[in-house]
């Protein structure tokens, strides 16, 4: 753990070029920051601050400049970091370690999944927190001897304890315990080499800090993108559940205080925002300033600071899929699910299949249909003269336009994908396919057409849909879920998707429900993975459930399909035809695989440190 503190990165020429403050600092001398430069004024920590916010989840980064060389892998040499809820990074993949997503290649079976994660000799989710919350630290410790008045500092060091809660989060998620750090620290000090703290306190610490944050920070204008009160709310909203579901279902004490925090930061929240009433448009805007129910943003620049998701859904990558039982998920417009709906007509024709469903479903799947090549137009099309192949084309005209998901869906060059499902091992062109038939584009926009990896629309960070989602789950285990709760979360959510209200007491049949689960938590539950689809919260969420060792040990399957029409797809028990099956099934999930496992590195420098339990046989 030493070696985490023999620098401090601060990465400050591209976040002054970033937002314009590049003459906010004295350089003296040039090209380098003192302490004394860095904390003499509040102008000066707001922009040694920036850096800070690398740490949220966002779209993935590539600075200007062009081709892929310039992307910032995230690795443990990274130097300005940006954590994510999941292990990779982009948020659409961290949702492969779950049973709702699928990496749909021959060779993308989940590590965690298949009982193959290998403990690494470092990692970026265990270095990466630390060194940004050894930049925090520093900036707490400078602040005392700033020039600032009272007030002032009491901002800055709000937004410190903030950050520095929101990495111990992070750590805290993936580790257990931990060594908790809220003191600047030397080469010498003696903290380097100590002994993790148990999660009661290390959580109790976090919950302290983000109260005093939120009740503490200025209403500055540090910018649109900055940190809020709520902003800290939302986390805490985010927060409290997580450490209370985790506390409930893991046997641990406590769990109502972190749920009450949650619904404290929830209520606080939900009288101030509405949700903006196109789903799409809040992942796939070329700007989020304004927009209804979004509480923080990071924003994204042409040729100065874009990321690669968008184009990660228009390129020649087979990789992003929704699997069957994620599909399944999805109400019909009555309100029913597809098992028991009049209107479900059946899933052996693609067509059909996506007949009569939410709309949130035709925003994060590509919809199936069929054009024809364009002699005289290499980017343009033709119909099939089968009416069948263009009633998807329709439907979308309707829900989107042509910057965002109008059909027939498109390359990153603008060449047309003559065909959706377009299915990778006997796929018609090569890119826009898929491996289980569901593709994913929910972060599929045309705002950058003929420029690779270089998409501008910003990235929600924290938004009211999700605030809802958790203050709808808390107030279940709290035992104070009722219509009232009901009708100001799920029930809002499912309006804008097309859905009929819930009822609590009518809750529609499901025969796929786990028994385990009562029917209002699990339409709390199915909600909840259908308005964050790919935004890589679902394998935390079968973690802090426990649910892990139930639903990770199913086969994940795609469309139904023919052999005869696909001589080259895996269909299950290699039967003529059934559903996809790229992937075998799984051996299930131990309970040491909760938790992961402590970098060996960190072993080897800190003999105070002891393995999670269960992988030291590893």
């Amino acid at each position: 753990m030493k070696s985490k503190y023999l620098s401090l990165c601060i990465g400050a020429t591209a976040l002054l070029s970033l937002q314009g403050c590049d003459d906010l600092l004295d350089r003296d001398p040039q090209n380098k920051l003192t302490d004394k430069v860095v904390y003499n004024n509040y102008e000066s920590i707001k922009a040694y601050a920036w850096q800070l916010y690398d740490a949220f989840p966002a779209y993935d980064q590539i600075n200007s400049g062009s081709g892929n060389g310039d992307h910032d892998k995230l690795d443990a040499t990274r130097t300005t970091v940006q954590l994510r809820r999941g292990m990779r990074d982009q948020i659409m993949w961290a949702d492969f370690e779950s049973d709702l997503m699928d990496q749909g290649n021959e060779n993308g079976e989940s590590s965690w999944i298949w009982q193959r994660y290998d403990i690494p000799t470092s990692a970026y989710d265990y270095n990466a927190p630390y060194k940004n919350i050894r930049a925090i630290n520093s900036m707490l410790a400078g602040i005392e001897t700033s020039a600032m008045s009272a007030q002032e500092k009491e901002h800055w060091k709000s937004v410190g304890y903030f950050f520095r809660a929101y990495n111990h989060a992070s750590l805290l998620n993936r580790y257990g315990d931990i060594i908790y750090v809220n003191t600047l620290l030397t080469d010498n000090s003696p903290e380097l080499y100590g002994k993790r703290i148990p999660r009661d306190q290390v959580a109790q610490n976090i919950l302290n800090e983000l109260i005093y944050a939120r009740d503490n920070i200025g209403n500055y204008n540090d910018g649109e993108c900055t940190l809020t009160q709520d902003a800290i709310n939302a986390f805490i909203s985010r927060f409290g559940l997580m450490e209370g579901t985790w506390r409930k279902y893991h046997g641990l004490g406590e769990a109502n205080k972190y749920l009450e925090a949650s619904v404290t930061a929830s209520e606080e929240l939900l009288p101030k925002y509405r949700l903006h009433p196109n789903y799409d448009e809040v992942f796939n805007s070329e700007s989020l300033s304004g927009v209804d129910g979004i509480i923080l943003y990071k924003k994204y620049v042409e040729q100065i600071f874009m990321h690669r998701l968008g184009t990660e859904t228009r390129n020649d990558n087979a990789g992003e899929d929704l699997t069957k039982k994620a599909v399944d998920m999805y109400l019909m417009t009555d309100g029913q699910t597809r098992w028991t709906s009049p209107l479900f007509e059946g899933d052996r024709d693609i067509y059909a299949e996506f007949r009569n469903r939410d709309k949130r479903f035709y925003y994060t799947i590509t919809p199936p249909y069929k054009v024809k090549k364009d002699p005289n137009d290499p980017k343009g099309y033709l119909p099939t003269g089968n009416p069948a192949d263009e009633e998807y084309i329709n439907l979308m005209k309707t829900l989107s336009d042509d910057s965002h998901k109008t059909l027939p869906s498109d390359q990153w060059t603008g060449t047309k994908t003559v065909i959706q499902p377009n299915l990778f091992l006997n796929k018609t062109q090569n890119w826009n396919h898929s491996g289980t038939g569901y593709r994913c584009w929910k972060f599929y926009n045309r705002l950058v057409i003929g420029k690779n990896n270089r998409d501008i629309n910003d990235a929600p960070i924290f938004r009211i849909g999700e605030v809802m989602l958790n203050y709808a789950e808390a107030m279940y285990e709290l035992g104070r879920f009722d219509q009232t709760v009901c009708d100001k979360t799920i029930n809002k959510l499912r309006e804008r998707g097309g859905i009929p209200a819930l009822t609590i007491g009518n809750e529609p049949e499901d025969p796929t429900r786990d028994p385990e689960v009562s029917a209002t938590l699990w339409e709390i539950r199915r909600e909840r993975a259908i308005e964050l689809m790919a935004e890589g919260f679902r394998f935390d969420d079968l973690r802090r459930w426990k649910k892990c060792g139930d639903y990770l040990k199913e086969q994940k399957l795609g469309m139904w399909i023919k052999k005869a029409d696909y001589p080259k797809m895996p269909i299950q028990n290699g039967a003529d035809e059934g559903y996809i099956a790229l992937d075998g099934t799984p051996p299930g999930f131990p309970d040491h695989y909760y938790l992961q496992p402590i970098p060996t590195n960190e072993l080897i420098l800190n003999e105070n440190l002891k393995q999670n339990p269960g992988w030291e046989k590893e």
